[in-house]
């Protein structure tokens, strides 16, 4: 499918800390209690804080319970160098926040660990965190700077801000009712396809279409989109940001209303598509969480121009210990996408490359992986944020 509707608590909590534009996050500050007990190695010192080796390590723990596939990098050098630097911003950033958004962000980190459990359940959360050697307190610590942080540059957004932002992204706004068959890399049975028999097929479903087949039928029968197919293929009233893969959100900007298009390629393997019906939406109209996520897009990319442009100069020394440096061994993997307008980092020959998102990106846009689910049926991971039918009516 184009989107997940059904994310596992880990995808929720990574939603949140997605919409930060930063491929890699890092925060995990102890109560004052905390600190005067933690008598370990200062490794690196800023203006006004330092951090501490069990801190450092503490906040290792919580991204690799974040992001496990991170765990292989953590050993890597340069890898720690980004963390603590991360760890030095958001510290020092959560400082420095109002006392309204110190509250907001202990509130919302509080419902964050309510919503983990919930999902879970709590023996099961206890055991994920028992797996890291974490403790809950440490986690929620992490989740309340984090939100601290979001909110109080969320605060600095003005309503002009957000204007101008859907206004060089209304295209993302607009509402449309499509048709689509996908047909996958991976058929219903979990075996793979080839690109050429995928097209073959798709060609064969085209051509019945041409000749006047039922649209609903033949995606039913056909398609491997486990999002629309038991609906006969129909998105009906979908905003168009919401669909994060580029290829199928082009042609429904652009394809002419009711004409069947060729097999168009993703890394998904071929959509055919129809619109049926597509319509802007005034500003005017936006709801109150497609302004919410507009102006949380933008306060993400107020922390990432913090970290482009004034990090480098509040640091004094970073002094980590010292590790066997594997940064030029491995085999490589791809990273996660972030939200916003950036594109997705990658990891080649064991060395992290690629950038964050600029946040600049409007609701619903994000980039994402294309995956098989243990029933075979091709799925797409939305990294940013849960779609909801008909949000832009």
């Amino acid at each position: 499918m184009l989107f997940n509707k059904k994310k596992a608590w880990r995808g929720i909590l990574l939603t949140l800390v997605c919409v930060l534009t930063l491929s890699v996050l890092a925060a995990c500050e102890k109560g004052g209690s905390d600190k005067e007990k933690d008598a370990s190695k200062t490794v690196a010192t800023y203006e006004g804080g330092e951090i501490t080796e069990n801190e450092f390590e503490t906040q290792k723990k919580i991204m690799t319970f974040m992001s496990p596939e991170y765990a292989q990098f953590m050993d890597m050098a340069d890898f720690q160098d980004y963390l603590v630097k991360q760890k030095i911003a958001f510290k020092y950033l959560s400082g420095k926040a109002t006392d309204d958004a110190k509250k907001e962000g202990e509130k919302k980190a509080g419902q964050q660990i309510d919503q983990m459990k919930k999902q879970v359940g709590d023996d099961q959360f206890k055991q994920l965190l028992s797996d890291q050697k974490l403790k809950e307190d440490e986690l929620k610590q992490y989740l309340v700077q984090v939100m601290t942080v979001m909110e109080d540059m969320n605060a600095k957004v003005t309503e002009d801000d957000i204007k101008k932002q859907y206004e060089a992204n209304k295209q993302d706004f607009m509402v449309a009712t499509v048709h689509h068959i996908l047909i996958g890399l991976t058929d219903s049975n979990n075996k793979e396809r080839t690109k050429e028999d995928a097209l073959k097929i798709a060609k064969d479903v085209k051509s019945q279409l041409d000749k006047g087949g039922d649209f609903a039928e033949l995606a039913k029968k056909y398609s491997d989109d486990s999002s629309s197919k038991d609906n006969g293929g129909v998105y009906k009233d979908f905003t168009v940001g919401q669909w994060s893969v580029q290829e199928f959100k082009e042609q429904v900007l652009t394809l002419p209303l009711n004409k069947i298009s060729a097999p168009v390629e993703s890394n998904l393997g071929y959509s055919i598509i129809k619109v049926d019906s597509r319509k802007d939406t005034p500003y005017d109209k936006l709801t109150n969480d497609q302004k919410e996520m507009i102006r949380s897009n933008l306060g993400a990319s107020k922390i990432d121009q913090f970290m482009q442009n004034d990090l480098t100069k509040i640091i004094k020394k970073i002094d980590l210990p010292k590790t066997a440096d594997t940064s030029k061994s491995g085999t490589g993997t791809t990273g996660k996408g972030t939200s916003g307008s950036g594109t997705e980092g990658t990891t080649s020959g064991g060395s992290t490359s690629g950038t964050s998102g600029t946040g600049t990106g409007t609701t619903g846009s994000s980039s994402g992986d294309a995956k098989t689910s243990d029933k075979g049926t091709t799925t797409f991971e939305e990294k940013v944020t849960e779609p909801s039918e008909g949000s832009g009516k």
